[in-house]
């Protein structure tokens, strides 16, 4: 018998007819945005309506109580900048960020090595550095609130009878409000390093010890440059965290003392629900603050692949 050759137009023996493949690839595309839809109605309606209303209040007069008075653009951006905390709340912020994410990273790497490299107490260390992380912000700055009082907190009569307060100079109030935040991300960001360098191969680790590497030689190049996707994604968080801080600051310090640690964030709660009650500034300085973190993502994620790169 001889064999039967299908021509590049021919369909084989058992396919479906054209007509009834589009039909089905309809079907399938039809159901792909079915199961998309809740999600794409979520981005729509808590990310992509609010952030038009923003855009649309920042180019508008739009005080609290009276609503929508008219375009004004651009005195609201005008405004937001020449405020007179606008300058000295994102240099705090700018600040506070450097230090949290540097003692935030390293903190949470050196945990991160010391729970892999333990044997005996692993679980007990994890579960002890993680426990803060289930606590929620707002919880943990009421709780150091009361820790740092001069009245009720348990260091209150070391307080009084030293003469300091916790919260109650620019500097102290600001490494107060980090050792909270330290202590209560600690962990989390060590589960971050941890799952970075459990990624590293063993075979890698055997390699240098077999070539007589040292520990700070296979720490410094091997395990630090294979964490560098761990690094950018926990720079990336931490960074943007910092950059939006409200809760502690607004429970610990309010701002004070003497305005010493208004962040950003804080000054838009200020402008658009205390003082001022304009909603237009304080919507041109969230549209402000959320273009410097897309460009500060921007410049970091390029960082990192130039890195990966070379």
């Amino acid at each position: 018998m001889s064999a039967q050759t299908l021509s590049p137009t021919t369909s084989p023996p058992n396919a479906p007819p054209p007509r009834q493949r589009t039909s089905r690839a309809r079907r399938e595309a039809l159901r792909g945005w079915l199961y998309a839809s809740p999600t794409a109605l979520f981005v729509v309606f808590v990310f992509l309506v609010p952030l038009a209303l923003v855009l649309q209040m920042s180019a508008s007069d739009w005080p609290l109580l009276s609503g929508n008075q008219g375009w004004n653009l651009p005195d609201n951006y005008v405004d937001a900048v020449q405020h007179r905390l606008f300058w000295d709340a994102t240099w705090f912020t700018l600040k506070y960020t450097v230090i949290t994410t540097i003692l935030l990273i390293g903190l949470g790497l050196g945990l991160a090595l010391l729970v892999q490299e333990s044997t005996r107490w692993k679980s007990i260390l994890r579960t002890s550095f993680l426990v803060p992380s289930a606590l929620g912000l707002a919880s943990a700055s009421l709780l150091f609130y009361v820790l740092y009082s001069p009245y009720a907190g348990p260091f209150a009569d070391l307080m009084q009878s030293w003469g300091f307060t916790f919260l109650g100079t620019p500097e102290g109030a600001l490494w107060s409000t980090v050792f909270l935040i330290v202590w209560r991300y600690a962990g989390f960001y060590m589960l971050l390093m941890l799952v970075g360098l459990q990624a590293i191969p063993d075979d890698v680790y055997e390699a240098a010890r077999i070539d007589g590497a040292s520990t700070w030689q296979t720490f410094c190049t091997i395990t630090l440059p294979l964490l560098r996707p761990t690094f950018a994604l926990t720079i990336v968080l931490c960074v943007t965290g910092s950059l939006l801080a409200f809760e502690q600051f607004y429970i610990l310090t309010k701002g004070g003392p003497d305005n010493s640690t208004m962040t950003i964030v804080q000054l838009i709660y200020n402008v658009a629900f205390q003082g001022q009650n304009n909603l237009g500034i304080a919507a041109a300085l969230s549209v402000i603050v959320l273009g410097a973190l897309i460009l500060i993502n921007i410049a970091q994620l390029r960082a990192f692949r130039r890195t990966d790169e070379d």
